[in-house]
């Protein structure tokens, strides 16, 4: 997939919102050294850099561009592109953050099993994703998706999200590795400017595999279907405004 800076951060309060919130419960008081993993344009590394300013942080992600606005954004800091699933890194962190990252990479199984390891005893894992895929936002665009002229274009689109797993499933998983797990889920609901901005927010991330693929027109008309039924799944209020209820899952994992 692409990823734009730019279009990511158009939204960049709303995104940084459960990232300052998953940091604010990480345990740990003192910090050498910490990993933002799928750091995106920096806005986390910033979460994460404020809450322990003396420690070493390296920022990871697999976007060019992203890594670009990263490092523009926050020049002390070490940022490098690589795909966490290739991570061969050998060195060990306090904290390790994964905000909003992880839904893209399969096999959590083996996955988060290898990101406790990479942590220092008492170190922590934070990790934030998106635990929407049930809402009509992304429920429209599977269905959107089938019913086109691009349907066949779009018919593998739906799996570039890692198997979806709930709270209690994680938490049988994480237990085993960890002294500590903190798991929970929260829906925010942002007021956002209409139905077009709800389209220009999943335009930064969920919308990626299913546009992508699309040359210019068929995605302009594949956007346009997308917002008619976005308009109708979320009623406007008086004054224009769209309410977009998002949940996501988070769990603190201590070593």
């Amino acid at each position: 997939m692409s990823w734009s800076a730019a279009q990511y951060v158009k939204f960049e309060d709303e995104r940084t919102r459960p990232a300052r919130d998953l940091v604010a419960r990480i345990p740990n008081s003192v910090v050498g050294g910490a990993a933002d993993i799928g750091c995106g344009p920096g806005n986390s590394t910033e979460v994460l850099q404020a809450r322990y300013p003396d420690a070493q942080i390296l920022g990871l992600d697999s976007s060019p561009d992203m890594i670009a606005a990263a490092r523009k954004r926050l020049p002390g800091i070490a940022f490098e592109v690589a795909d966490i699933r290739r991570w061969r890194l050998e060195q060990r962190f306090d904290v390790i953050l994964a905000n909003a990252v992880l839904q893209w990479i399969p096999g959590h199984e083996t996955l988060m099993p290898a990101l406790i390891a990479r942590l220092n005893p008492g170190g922590a894992l934070a990790v934030q994703t998106p635990d929407n895929l049930d809402e009509p936002s992304h429920r429209l665009m599977r269905e959107i998706a089938g019913a086109g002229p691009w349907a066949a274009k779009l018919k593998d689109a739906a799996k570039s999200r890692a198997a979806r797993h709930d709270a209690g499933w994680y938490f049988r998983l994480l237990r085993a590795y960890a002294s500590h797990v903190d798991i929970w889920r929260t829906t925010y609901h942002h007021p956002l400017a209409g139905a077009h901005a709800v389209v220009g927010w999943v335009k930064g991330a969920g919308l990626r595999p299913f546009i992508d693929p699309l040359d210019e027109s068929e995605r302009e008309a594949y956007l346009a279907r997308y917002e008619a039924a976005i308009a109708k799944a979320y009623p406007a209020e008086v004054d224009g405004t769209v309410l977009l209820p998002f949940p996501r899952l988070f769990f603190v994992v201590t070593r």
